[in-house]
């Protein structure tokens, strides 16, 4: 039996390759994985990456990444649509391109190919269940059902619709999100 899993080295080799410079690829359960979006996604993780960097940036509270900013989790390379890391968490930029530090939020938006098929709905249950190992807050984003979900571990999941305002919490005390923005016009 032929095995497909990759170790990081390995990974890093196929991802940091010339010829793979204009694609965006994860590695999850050690399969190469490539992130094909939409410019829907896009925009929703644009839009909310810019809430955000709105309010750490004058705070000086960390950095904010868009959907080209890779992270190590649980010795997997993942890349979010946003994420929010701390200088607590990272207290100085990086270079690398999958830095180990576990960001404080990431933002998964979905494309319908994120929960079309078995196999990815598995991907998307390892890597939800990764981050919050992690430590991570997670923002789960359902642009064709306009919801966004929030997870923190231990806690129970809360969804947030048109109407609802998602609040900051910890670093982000004082964040507002009106999910009715976060919707393209």
């Amino acid at each position: 039996m032929l095995n497909t899993r990759i170790d990081l080295d390995e990974f890093l080799a196929v991802a940091l390759a010339p010829e793979n410079a204009d694609r965006r690829l994860q590695r999850i359960d050690g399969e190469i994985v490539e992130v094909v979006s939409n410019n829907q996604s896009s925009e929703i993780g644009f839009t909310i990456g810019s809430e955000l960097y709105s309010f750490v940036r004058p705070r000086k509270l960390g950095r904010v990444t868009g959907s080209d900013g890779g992270y190590t989790i649980l010795g997997e390379q993942y890349i979010p649509d946003c994420a929010f890391v701390s200088h607590q968490r990272q207290p100085q930029t990086t270079t690398e391109a999958y830095p180990e530090v576990a960001p404080d939020v990431v933002v998964e938006v979905l494309s319908p190919s994120n929960t079309a098929s078995g196999d990815e709905r598995d991907r998307l249950s390892r890597k939800v269940a990764n981050y919050l190992a992690a430590g991570c807050e997670l923002w789960l984003v359902y642009p064709d059902e306009k919801k966004l979900e929030r997870y923190v571990a231990g806690e129970p999941v809360q969804t947030y619709r048109s109407g609802d305002t998602l609040p900051g919490r910890g670093l982000l005390e004082g964040f507002r999100l009106d999910i009715a923005s976060v919707w393209p016009a």
